[in-house]
């Protein structure tokens, strides 16, 4: 027996033993747990530059991941995570936030200080990360323009002390230009099969790009008290606090342990249950991250108070924008403002009611749909921000730009026999076979995605910023899958026969530059992709083709995990 074999072998005994030793019986069941008791906690926030001699310099930080505990609600018990900090004492669920100035580098060393084995248990017969011994991470900056060696390729993965290390590692110290336009980042796990349970133990935390001569004049508001992010996810937890992950796989024999989606009833805002702010009758910020594994959030406000939007995930809109809801998948970010002044009432929630799995699961109930309270103080007060009528000018994308490029990426899901999926494929290939996406740096490129499946997939594109132009359904939809299944080739399953005449609008707040769109199902989603910097008509400032160059995935991380990733190189 080979090496590769006997570890499968070792991890799938290990597995086992895990699903015959769990009892359901000592599940928390989340109704017993009083809401909004819990203050919504502030992360700690740590400079990405410094100041040196009064002039702005590269920051350079060092950040752990540590085996600790976090308290997710007063009447939980501490519950062990993994989670990021400049130490141990100082880790946090999620973890610091890095603040970075526009035009200054920051340096980031990762390190890992996690045990020999993992506290939840992971599936060996998806394509993994298999170390000899402990829990390979790499950390990925979701939204950031950075070189590849800085990406946090899935297989740049190391374990604590670099005792293992993945086929692309090359350092821990990766380097940020944080030469792109300010916005709003996050960065999490990037590990080869291990994403969905590395997020799942608490490997999250965001990272804002700022740029005071660009930001300060539009008066927004501002400061610690009114600037707020928000880190959303769901956990379902054990009475004795910990984490609790299903252990059996909708397909058993084929996957002991992975499932198709991870889906908790508590809602957890910055790492506390259904936490509670006391606000003041006037205008905040608050930067609105969807960091759960696979549920869909459609926010709306109990008293009918609407949503600003100015900004989509790592960029600014042009214009503000207004809703009364909006859909946020798996890893985007909305940038919004909400005015308390407005409000008649002293108490306003902040709801959730999207299906799980979005979009044709189960409805929320009042636990699942419940995400926080704000406690709105009677008296208003002196507000001196405003939304200004206009706000940062990005370029515009048009389509002609990319008139000589465009690719087709079609989105697969297989099943068992018992109609249970296996995995998932982008073009019907798996993750490791050969390059096939090989975009020319400074251009752009028309992409047609057609979604074969019936999940909705948060389309993530690592570097590269795109614009939606159209979502467009296809009629007969499972006799153009079956010619896929059989040809795997557009042109001779004509797509465009396939097309009908029914459009989707594009939300006013998601028509700018994004880095993440939900692809419908049954659906074509025409994006324009950008491969050159958002700020100008230049190169990047570093070797784009260098490798292990970038990966494009859907951003469901048990889809991600099983195989919905695919590579990307660039070229001159």
């Amino acid at each position: 027996m080979g090496m590769k074999h006997f570890l499968t072998f070792l991890y799938l005994v290990i597995v086992l033993v895990q699903i015959r030793g769990e009892n359901g019986d000592n599940l928390l069941n989340p109704s017993t747990l009083e809401m909004f008791v819990d203050e919504l906690p502030q992360m700690p926030k740590i400079k990405g530059y410094e100041i040196k001699n009064g002039m702005l310099v590269a920051g350079n930080l060092t950040i752990g991941i540590y085996d600790t505990t976090w308290k997710f609600h007063r009447d939980i018990p501490p519950t062990r995570v993994f989670a990021y900090g400049t130490c141990k004492e100082a880790a946090t669920v999620p973890g610091p936030t890095i603040e970075a100035l526009q035009g200054t580098p920051t340096h980031v060393t990762w390190l890992n200080y996690l045990p020999s084995q993992h506290f939840l248990h992971w599936d060996p017969t998806i394509p993994t990360a298999m170390p000899s011994s402990g829990v390979p991470t790499v950390t990925h900056l979701h939204g950031g323009v950075q070189p590849p060696t800085s990406d946090g390729n899935s297989l740049a993965w190391f374990t604590a002390f670099f005792a293992d290390r993945g086929p692309h590692f090359s350092s821990p110290c990766y380097y940020y230009p944080n030469s792109q336009l300010p916005g709003n980042l996050w960065y999490h796990d990037h590990a080869l099969g291990l994403t969905r349970v590395n997020l799942l133990s608490g490997m999250i935390g965001t990272y804002q790009i700022t740029s005071p001569h660009l930001e300060d004049p539009l008066g927004l508001p501002s400061g610690p008290e009114y600037d707020r992010h928000l880190v959303i996810f769901d956990r379902e937890f054990r009475v004795d606090g910990s984490i609790y992950l299903n252990s059996t796989g909708n397909n058993p024999t084929i996957h002991p342990q992975w499932q198709p989606e991870y889906f908790g009833l508590a809602i957890v805002v910055n790492g506390k249950a259904w936490p509670f702010l006391t606000v003041t009758r006037r205008k905040y910020r608050f930067r609105i991250l969807n960091a759960s594994n696979a549920r869909f959030l459609q926010l709306y406000l109990s008293n009918g108070l609407h949503f600003t939007h100015i900004g989509s995930d790592s960029n600014y809109l042009y214009r503000p924008t207004v809703s009364r809801k909006f859909l946020l998948a798996p890893s985007e970010i909305a940038d919004v403002i909400i005015d308390f002044s407005l409000s008649t009432t002293n108490d306003v929630i902040l709801h959730n009611d999207a299906n799980f799995p979005f979009p044709g699961g189960d409805q929320t109930d009042n636990i699942s749909g419940t995400v926080m309270k704000f406690i709105i103080k009677p008296d208003k007060v002196y507000d001196p921000s405003q939304i200004p009528y206009t706000l940062l000018q990005l370029p515009t994308a048009l389509l002609s730009e990319a008139a000589q490029t465009s690719r087709y990426i079609t989105m697969y899901e297989y099943t068992s026999v018992s109609d249970e999926p296996t995995h998932l494929y982008l073009n019907a290939k798996s993750f490791k076979d050969p390059v096939t996406e090989t975009p020319k740096e400074g251009t752009s490129e028309i992409w047609k995605i057609i979604n074969l499946t019936e999940d909705n997939h948060p389309l993530h594109i690592h570097l590269g910023t795109f614009t939606v132009f159209e979502q467009r359904n296809m009629s007969d939809v499972d006799g153009f899958k079956s010619c896929m299944e059989a040809v795997n080739d557009v042109g001779k399953c004509d797509l465009e026969k396939h097309l009908t005449q029914s459009v989707f609008v594009i939300p006013k707040h998601e028509r700018g530059w994004k880095n993440v769109f939900k692809m419908k199902p049954g659906c074509v989603t025409t994006i324009l992709v950008r491969f050159k910097p958002i700020e100008s008509e230049t190169q990047y400032g570093f070797d784009v083709t260098a490798e292990p160059g970038y990966v494009y995935h859907c951003h469901i991380l048990d889809h991600e995990d099983n195989e919905m990733m695919r590579p990307m190189k660039l070229v001159h």
